[in-house]
């Protein structure tokens, strides 16, 4: 242990930047499905399996990352999974680490393979979070239900897609290969470039791998797609939730309130995640 921060110092940390400078957008974006704004308990619709073709590599693992530190584009490199956890760190629960690699005067913030980075987490901030479990077949444990919500919230940002918009490709997805077997998801690679500088001598630019999962109405306007998930409110680490198919349709803000407090981090992440991409909008089902 090198050194220890308290949370309090890190709350009070604040550095003003300016807007950020695209560098490149690869991948194929679609638009989203303005039905689902009008879903409720008496329209419901069934989650959807969504046979499309995921990605979640590290920094680098990355392509375009490796093009643009060859170029010197900056002198720090991230994907905005990585950099999320760093700034809400204040409100972390469960483990984490990043592994930092310096090579010559940059510095790449890498995540594990099977990693923490790579699941959503469930209740992390509840007073009596979900416990892990020895037992496979406990569908409440921690990583059982960790596991459920990366499967939906993966699928119903595919399922939001409206399959009758135009499709957006500004480059290649830098990740897929013609010998994959499902096709793409939608999502926008949108590398983003943030001057970290403060002061003229001391440069400091930031390079961060972004991502958007539709647009709607004009391209300009981009979106996240991200889902809560609920399960037995009476199971440990339930957090005292509402029941959703009782009370969703006339109570929404107390559902949604008990999910900002059960899931602080995580919708905390998500929201870090949205404004480093530069969506306007961030969708949750």
């Amino acid at each position: 242990m090198l050194e220890e921060i308290e949370f309090g110092r890190l709350g009070k940390l604040n550095l003003s930047v300016q807007e950020p400078e695209e560098l490149e957008s690869h991948g194929t974006l679609q638009g989203y499905d303005k039905t689902f704004d009008r879903i409720n308990t008496r329209t419901e619709r069934p989650l959807e399996i969504i046979d499309r073709a995921w990605y979640n590599q590290t920094t680098s693992d990355d392509p375009i990352i490796a093009q643009l530190a060859q170029k010197d584009a900056a002198q720090v490199f991230a994907t905005d999974a990585i950099l999320a956890v760093l700034m809400c760190t204040t409100r972390s629960v469960n483990s984490w680490d990043i592994i930092l690699e310096r090579r010559g005067n940059q510095l790449f913030l890498d995540k594990r393979d099977s990693g923490p980075f790579d699941y959503v987490t469930v209740h992390e901030n509840a007073s009596d979070p979900p416990a892990d479990s020895d037992d496979p077949n406990n569908v409440n444990s921690a990583s059982s239900l960790s596991l459920e919500a990366t499967y939906i919230t993966r699928n119903f940002s595919s399922q939001a897609i409206d399959p009758k918009s135009k499709s957006f490709t500004p480059n290649p997805n830098p990740f897929y290969s013609e010998d994959e077997p499902s096709p793409v998801a939608s999502c926008l690679y949108r590398y983003r470039k943030f001057d970290l500088s403060i002061g003229e001598e001391d440069k400091l630019d930031l390079v961060v791998r972004t991502e958007v999962d539709a647009y709607q109405g004009k391209k300009s306007s981009l979106v996240t797609v991200k889902a809560l998930n609920e399960f037995d409110p009476r199971a440990s680490g339930g957090g005292k939730a509402l029941d959703w198919r009782k009370y969703l349709d006339t109570q929404k803000g107390a559902i949604v309130a008990s999910e900002m407090k059960n899931n602080s981090a995580k919708l905390a992440r998500w929201a870090v995640q949205s404004v480093l991409a530069g969506a306007e909008t961030m969708k949750m089902g």
